[in-house]
């Protein structure tokens, strides 16, 4: 069905990116490509200036690994970073890299997201391509 999937990840919910890794499988064209991308979020400046620059480095350096191994358990699959908000920016690299379909995990909704929104729902309403949501 697909041939350039992308992935967004969340470092800190692995049993969720298992599952949308499943889910881009099953919708993957043989030979499809694959990208995992993991948004990093902006530090506020008045938080940032409390911390070391050797310790984001390091920080950032821990994550490139993570998502490297995370990327060896897909077939044709490579990991990517970005920064800023992380809806923008998921839809920003699947337009700018011809993504044709964002497989997006999801948490169960609360009032929140009610209120205030979600990073899936943010890139269901918004993307170019479709877009699979996997709880």
């Amino acid at each position: 069905m697909y041939t350039n999937i992308l992935i967004p990840v969340i470092l800190d919910h692995p049993e969720k990116n298992e599952t949308a890794f499943e889910a881009a499988r099953a919708l993957a064209d043989e030979g499809a490509h694959f990208t995992l991308l993991h948004v990093i979020e902006d530090i506020p400046v008045y938080v940032s200036e409390y911390v070391p620059s050797d310790f984001i480095l390091e920080a950032r350096k821990t994550l490139h690994n993570r998502l490297d191994e995370l990327a060896k358990t897909l077939p044709n699959c490579h990991a990517a970073t970005t920064q800023g908000r992380p809806g923008t920016q998921i839809l920003k690299w699947a337009e700018d890299n011809n993504s044709d379909c964002i497989v997006i995990a999801s948490h169960q909704p609360n009032i929140s997201d009610i209120l205030l929104g979600s990073v899936a729902h943010y890139v269901v309403r918004h993307a170019k391509c479709a877009v699979h949501v996997i709880r």
